[in-house]
């Protein structure tokens, strides 16, 4: 590694160590990751992070296998469903951690295994592709209520209503309780970021709470009254005699709610931004259901949603020389990094549909690959084909600005013209 440039001005980094100094709440990083990451290919695609306190990987391959590497999983070896706390009293994150315990998101097989077989079977694709109609008759809903002599916000115009309606559909939970599940979802999904407060737990133990409360009265009633949903199957569900407990229907059903449209809606308006990024007619870029696809995947490897995943080890392993994790410790895994690796991608900061590299680690591998990635997957290829076909000349009316939420990397707003 000689002639390495210098690095940009907001980190450091010790090379002989592999030691990164990078604060992700600094403006310049969360607003375009991608710059550091860039440099950081060249420096080291492994290094130690000081201010998450661990190893993290950022090559392609290095991700896309330890994703699938068994010696590590989502599940805390020591018990706790999340040990990132700022202290080590947890009795006011009750109410979370119940959650957490029991979703399979944080667990390992067997139990991992029986709850994803009894969830799965309404993701699997031929099951999503039924909600085809349903999904481009409710952005043609959502469109039509723009204005168009004003600037919209497409965030909670269009990226944010349609899959939350859409997944509290498939629940069967009342449309109407759209807004208050987002509330509920963003305060939960806070607890990942870095550097969380006090009054941020208190606010995700207490929407933990309220979330669990509506969802134990609304499975009452679908005990009673079984609907045409994926909560009345996932009630009486078996498999090989075993039901999910009423903690594991909970779980797995907010769960199903925060992940069906927290990741969609910031990939929807990263999405947007790329596309109108390339100028001219972006009805070219969807003119069949190959070159849609195409686009979307170009669209989750460009610009990611989520961008580090973390994972434990399970005992101690040698992930190369120099680099050796304890049972226990935490690897973080860049996913929005591993997207840009000039090794796996011919010049790789170019939006390139039609690239014959085309892939992407951003619903992740292994089984925890991303349950509802073909919802996913139908629900930005069906929006971004509608709102583009409907509003060729969209343009951006101000500059987009990004959240100051490194995980989870998305807009604050998306304000457009047509």
């Amino acid at each position: 590694m000689t002639d390495l440039m210098p690095p940009p001005s907001y980190l450091t980094f010790d090379r002989t160590a592999r030691r990164l100094r990078l604060d992700p709440h600094e403006p310049a990083f969360f607003r375009d990751p991608y710059e550091a990451y860039a440099w950081l290919h060249d420096a080291s695609n492994a290094f130690f992070w000081e201010e998450f306190g661990f190893w993290c990987f950022g090559g392609f391959d290095d991700v896309n296998r330890l994703l699938r590497d068994r010696r590590f999983g989502r599940q805390n070896p020591a018990g706790i469903p999340d040990s990132r706390g700022i202290g080590q009293d947890r009795t006011h994150l009750k109410a979370f951690d119940g959650i957490e315990a029991n979703s399979m998101l944080e667990l390992e097989p067997p139990v991992h295994t029986r709850l994803r077989t009894l969830v799965n079977r309404a993701f699997v694709s031929r099951q999503v592709e039924r909600l085809r109609p349903r999904v481009e008759a409710l952005a043609n809903e959502l469109i039509d209520r723009f204005d168009p002599a004003s600037p919209v916000d497409l965030l909670p115009a269009f990226a944010a209503p349609l899959p939350i309606t859409i997944i509290a559909e498939m629940l069967g939970v009342p449309v109407e309780m759209g807004p208050q599940l987002l509330d509920w979802s963003h305060q939960m999904v806070a607890m990942y970021m870095h550097g969380r407060t006090r009054e941020t737990e208190d606010t995700a133990n207490r929407a933990s709470r309220e979330f669990s409360d509506f969802l134990r009265g609304y499975v009452t009633e679908r005990r009673k009254k079984p609907g045409d949903d994926l909560l009345s199957p996932l009630i009486s569900a078996q498999e090989d005699g075993q039901k999910l407990s009423e903690d594991e229907l909970v779980s797995s059903a907010i769960l199903l709610l925060n992940a069906g449209h927290e990741a969609t809606v910031h990939q929807t308006g990263n999405a947007v931004r790329s596309i109108l990024a390339q100028g001219g007619d972006p009805r070219r870029f969807f003119t069949s259901p190959e070159a849609t696809a195409a686009t979307v995947e170009e669209c989750l490897r460009f610009d990611a949603p989520l961008h580090m995943f973390t994972r434990y080890a399970y005992q101690e392993i040698e992930l190369a020389p120099g680099i050796v994790v304890q049972p226990g410790q935490t690897i973080g895994l860049l996913l929005g990094m591993a997207n840009h690796d000039p090794k796996a991608f011919a010049n790789p900061s170019a939006f390139s549909p039609g690239r014959e590299d085309q892939k992407n680690v951003s619903f992740g591998a292994g089984i925890h690959f991303c349950i509802g990635a073909p919802l996913a997957r139908l629900e930005l290829q069906v929006s971004l084909k509608t709102l583009f076909g409907r509003h060729p000349r969209l343009h951006l009316a101000e500059q987009p600005r990004f959240r100051d939420t490194y995980h989870f990397h998305g807009l604050e707003a998306l304000f457009v013209q047509f």
